[in-house]
């Protein structure tokens, strides 16, 4: 079974996403910010993470470095999920190891969308 993280501080974004990715065969956990996210990982890494670029704890980018030191072979795919195009977020998301971006608020067909850019079956 694939498992997605969703990491935001907003519980409607948490449910927003969950809703539109349950799948019997997805399980889906979420994390209200950085630092019970990169716990969370050191348990079980999930195939797939979508983080808020703006976390209460710590930036979007700290956060995926820690993913990514916890997970060496770098094989979770992680978006960076920002309010508006701030490319010096994007950019600092990219090089901790994000794979990509999205806007939010996000609605069920770019979400999906997203996932098949990444190749990441749901």
């Amino acid at each position: 079974m694939k498992r997605c993280m969703i990491v935001d501080d907003s519980s409607v974004i948490r449910k927003a996403a969950k809703r539109i990715l349950a799948k019997p065969d997805l399980l889906i956990v979420e994390a209200e910010n950085g630092a019970e996210a990169l716990d969370m990982c050191s348990v079980e890494m999930p195939d797939l993470v979508i983080v808020d670029g703006t976390l209460p704890d710590m930036t979007s980018a700290e956060c995926i470095a820690g993913m990514h030191a916890i997970d060496g072979d770098k094989k979770t795919n992680i978006i960076v999920c920002v309010p508006e195009v701030n490319i010096s977020t994007i950019m600092r998301a990219k090089r901790a190891g994000a794979k990509d971006y999205m806007l939010k608020p996000f609605d069920r067909a770019s979400l999906i969308n997203r996932f098949h850019q990444l190749q990441v079956a749901i």
